[in-house]
C-alpha cells in the first residue's frame, strides 16, 4: 500500500491519500478527509487502464464538491422529509438544507466533510469517525467505520459498520459517480443498465417518497431487462420530469439481507462492465441529471449526465415509512453492510 500527502486542511492537518493495488493494475485511491474515493483505475476491454470515477485532483476543490464526488455519506444518506424525524416521541431536527427537506446529512459538516482516522491493513484501508450526540441533529454517540478492500477479481469492496448509543437513523452510503468510459468520457447515457428490482419508490416534488412501492413495469424506470440509459431518459412522464431524469430508489428482488447482485452497467466502446452487490433492500440510481458545471481531474469539465451513480442504501425518508425497512439502530443493534463494484 502506498500513502502520500494528499493536501492539508484549513486547520492545517495534512490529509493523506493511500493506494490499494491488485495484480491486474488496478488501482484505487482513497484519501482520510471524508473516506472519499478520489481515483479508481479499472482496464478496458483491451487491458488499457483508465480512471472511471469523477472527482478532482486537489484536496481544496473537496471542499465544496456540491455534487459530493466519491464522497462517503453518513449518517444517512438521501432524504428526510421536512428536515425532522421522531424516535420513541422524541423529535429530532436537522438542516434543511434541500428546500424543506434534509439532503444527504450536511452540506458542511457531514462525514465527506470531516477527516477520519486511517488504520491501513493486509490488503485494505479501514477508515474511523465519531460524531458526538446531537452533531447535525442526529442523535446518539455514533462511531463509524468504513473499509475500502479492493480484491484480485477486480472487485472494490466497501464494508461498513457503526455504533451508536442511542437510537439514531443510520444510512451511510459513498456517492461514487462512475463513468465506464473514463471520467472525461463525456455523457453516460450511451452505458447498459440491468436492475435487479421490479419495483421503484415514486416521489413528489422534492424527490420525497410518496410512501407508494410501485411496479417499474410499463414504465421508463424498467431496467428488468437491459437497456441504454439514454433510451427513455428523456421520456414524458411525471416521475422523470420530477427530477429531470433518472434519480430514483428501486426496491431490490427477494431482499432478505443477504448479498446478492443488484444492477450490471456496461458501456460498449471501452467493454468495460460493472456488477453491484449489496445486502442493503435499495439502490439509488442516479444520472447525474444536476452534475453542476465544474473543473475536475486533469481539467475536465464535468456537466450534467457525465456520471452516474448507484447508491445502495435503505430507501429514502424510510424513518418516517413504517412499512419501509427501517433505518433505526440503537445500542442494542449495530450497523453492518456490504457493497461490492466488481470490474469485467
Amino acid at each position: 500500500m502506498k500513502k502520500e500527502v494528499f493536501g492539508t486542511t484549513k486547520e492545517g492537518r495534512e490529509v493523506f491519500l493511500y493506494t490499494l493495488e491488485n495484480k491486474n493494475g488496478m488501482k484505487a485511491q482513497v484519501m482520510d478527509y471524508g473516506a472519499v474515493l478520489v481515483n479508481l483505475f479499472v482496464p478496458d476491454k483491451a487491458g488499457n487502464l483508465c480512471d472511471v470515477t469523477l472527482g478532482y485532483d486537489k484536496l481544496e476543490d473537496y471542499y465544496a464538491n456540491g455534487s459530493f464526488f466519491g464522497a462517503t455519506i453518513a449518517p444517512n444518506a438521501n432524504r428526510i422529509a421536512g428536515a425532522s424525524f421522531s424516535i420513541d416521541g422524541e423529535v429530532y431536527h436537522l438542516d434543511s438544507n434541500d428546500g424543506p427537506n434534509n439532503l444527504h446529512s450536511h452540506f458542511d459538516l457531514g462525514a465527506h466533510k470531516r477527516v477520519w482516522e486511517a488504520h491501513p491493513e493486509e490488503g485494505c484501508i479501514r477508515f474511523t469517525l465519531d460524531l458526538k450526540d446531537g452533531e447535525m441533529g442526529f442523535p446518539g454517540n455514533k462511531t463509524f467505520s468504513i473499509t475500502y478492500t479492493l480484491t484480485e477479481d477486480n472487485a472494490l469492496r466497501l464494508d461498513y459498520h457503526a455504533s451508536t448509543d442511542k437510537k439514531t437513523v443510520l444510512n451511510p452510503t459513498n456517492h461514487a459517480y462512475f463513468n465506464l468510459a473514463g471520467h472525461d468520457g463525456a455523457v453516460i447515457v450511451d452505458h447498459v443498465l440491468w436492475l435487479n428490482a421490479s419495483h421503484y419508490t415514486p416521489v413528489v416534488s422534492g424527490a420525497i417518497p410518496t410512501g407508494e412501492i410501485a411496479p417499474v413495469a410499463g414504465t421508463p424506470l424498467d431496467f428488468t431487462k437491459e437497456k441504454r440509459i439514454g433510451d427513455e431518459i428523456g421520456a414524458d412522464f411525471e416521475q422523470l420530469t420530477l427530477v429531470s431524469g433518472y434519480d430514483h430508489n428501486f426496491v431490490l428482488n427477494n431482499w432478505k439481507g443477504d448479498l446478492q447482485l443488484a444492477a450490471r452497467i456496461s458501456e460498449p466502446r471501452s467493454g468495460r462492465a460493472m456488477e453491484v452487490y449489496t445486502d442493503l433492500p435499495g439502490i439509488q440510481f442516479y444520472a447525474g441529471n444536476c452534475i453542476a458545471e465544474t473543473t475536475g481531474k486533469g481539467g475536465v469539465v464535468y456537466k450534467e449526465r457525465c456520471g452516474f451513480c448507484l447508491e445502495t442504501d435503505y430507501f429514502p425518508d424510510s424513518v418516517h415509512e413504517e412499512h419501509f425497512p427501517s433505518a433505526v439502530y440503537g445500542p442494542e443493534k449495530e450497523y453492518t453492510s456490504t457493497t461490492i463494484y466488481k470490474f469485467m
